[in-house]
């Protein structure tokens, strides 16, 4: 047989090329199963299912279901995530800087540092938009209505202490209304809020640019400013900044792997993100969604993380949204006013009992001794002791007013407890510090953690 050098080198390439194919056909982790830990239709729902498509159509993925669990800007999906998918190697959770803000907002006694992160993937601008029936044709006629009227304005957007909230405020702290004053109302999903803003249950709405787009393009929505440094190609929004609201803000998010995964599965799932983010699919998906690409991962990725939860801790501190470390006796309504109304009520009508029960002995006493009735029923003074009450009660209410907003709740009222207790009984003042302190974190806890009504953490944020 006559050898023929060239059709060799095409059977050696047919061999290999053949070989090449059936490598990629097998895919790299057969079931990836990716939890979304809010309503469908919002960033990270969207982002799920991006995953979902491009892990599949690479071929790196057999199978990728989608799993809700809104709530809570993501904290309730993270406490479920962290418990029911502890050491299981072939799940991932969406999450990133909203849930930050969750975690921080809500107190959440799980965090990010309590998963393995994976991957930062992507970064999203925010858009202020109005439904096209809406009085504000600019950004200018709504910053004017806003710090005439801040309150008589509503802002619609995700999760209490998310990116929306936090550009709120960031917007009226630059046009010089305190973020406090921002009448945020939060929606569990993307979807949720979107019917709100376009419904017109809310006065202006907040969202990422690929959530908005369509609805900017189909003309139901109109965008007032993008928080973008420059103006994106082939979208006609004016940025922030050339409005003369001098912020720039981008939304990130990532991917997380519960904890107690080996060493072998972490590499495994760092593996498949990574193949994932080079693929053409996920490409599109960039390029469809307008996203950015912000992929980042390792001890990199960890070191982010730590510095963006620092970043949003500080930012809710500031603008005194309700967060467990930052909100205020304002925030929080009455109720505190009430606990001390309710004290000091108590304590007077103890005090008034203390008086007249000591008035009777006194003047009882002179006549079981047969002293002249005339001096016995002769109005009698206050006995020094008595009047010790009196000033525990007075220090008590002083220092809770002094001290609750930068203590903290607990300790403001833990104070107040002892005191009370101590001006009618102070044989015990262990006893009753122990009380006291426990019924303190008590009260906290049914207020802030049961009822949602925020109250200042103080000096205990990090334990609260």
């Amino acid at each position: 047989m006559r050898f023929v050098p060239g059709a060799a080198v095409t059977v050696l390439a047919l061999v290999l090329l053949g070989e090449a194919r059936g490598a990629s056909a097998q895919p790299a982790i057969d079931q990836l199963r990716l939890v979304a830990p809010a309503a469908p239709g919002g960033g990270w729902d969207q982002t799920a299912r991006a995953m979902q498509q491009a892990l599949q159509q690479a071929g790196i993925a057999r199978i990728a279901p989608v799993e809700n669990i809104p709530g809570a800007a993501g904290t309730i999906g993270l406490a479920r995530f962290i418990g029911s998918e502890h050491g299981s190697g072939d799940t991932l959770m969406v999450s990133g800087l909203i849930m930050l803000g969750g975690i921080v907002m809500h107190g959440s006694p799980v965090t990010l540092r309590d998963v393995v992160p994976i991957a930062r993937l992507t970064g999203e601008y925010e858009v202020i938009a109005v439904p096209t029936a809406s009085p504000f044709h600019s950004l200018r006629e709504l910053l004017d209505a806003f710090t005439a009227r801040p309150e008589s304005i509503s802002w619609g957007g995700g999760s209490a202490g998310g990116s929306d909230q936090i550009l709120a405020g960031l917007v009226a702290d630059a046009a010089g209304v305190a973020p406090r004053r921002v009448n945020y109302i939060a929606f569990s999903g993307g979807g949720e809020s979107l019917s709100a803003i376009l419904g017109g249950q809310v006065s202006v709405g907040i969202n990422g640019l690929a959530e908005f787009a369509p609805h900017i393009e189909a003309g139901t929505l109109r965008a007032l400013a993008i928080s973008s440094a420059d103006r994106l190609p082939g979208l006609d929004v004016p940025t922030l900044r050339e409005q003369g609201v001098n912020v720039e803000f981008e939304n990130w998010r990532s991917v997380v792997a519960p904890p107690g995964i080996s060493s072998g599965d972490r590499e495994r799932l760092e593996r498949v993100v990574s193949a994932m983010v080079r693929s053409a699919p996920w490409r599109d998906a960039l390029s469809r969604y307008r996203w950015l690409d912000r992929y980042l991962s390792g001890a990199e990725l960890a070191r982010y993380v730590d510095t963006e939860e620092r970043r949003v801790q500080e930012i809710l501190r500031e603008f005194d949204t309700g967060s467990a470390g930052g909100a205020s006796l304002s925030s929080a309504g009455p109720y505190p006013i009430f606990v001390l109304a309710g004290l000091l009520l108590f304590g007077l009508a103890a005090t008034r009992s203390m008086f007249a029960e000591a008035d009777t002995r006194r003047s009882q006493a002179p006549a079981a001794a047969g002293v002249d009735s005339r001096a016995a029923t002769a109005p009698a003074l206050p006995a020094p002791s008595t009047l010790g009450p009196v000033l525990l009660l007075v220090l008590g209410a002083a220092a809770y007013l002094l001290l609750a907003e930068r203590a903290g709740f607990v300790i403001a009222s833990a104070g107040l407890f002892w005191l009370t207790a101590r001006a009618f009984d102070s044989r015990h003042p262990a006893r009753d510090a122990g009380y006291a302190l426990v019924t303190s974190v008590c009260v906290y806890l049914l207020f802030a953690r049961v009822l949602q009504l925020p109250l200042p953490a103080g000096w205990l944020a990090r334990w609260l």
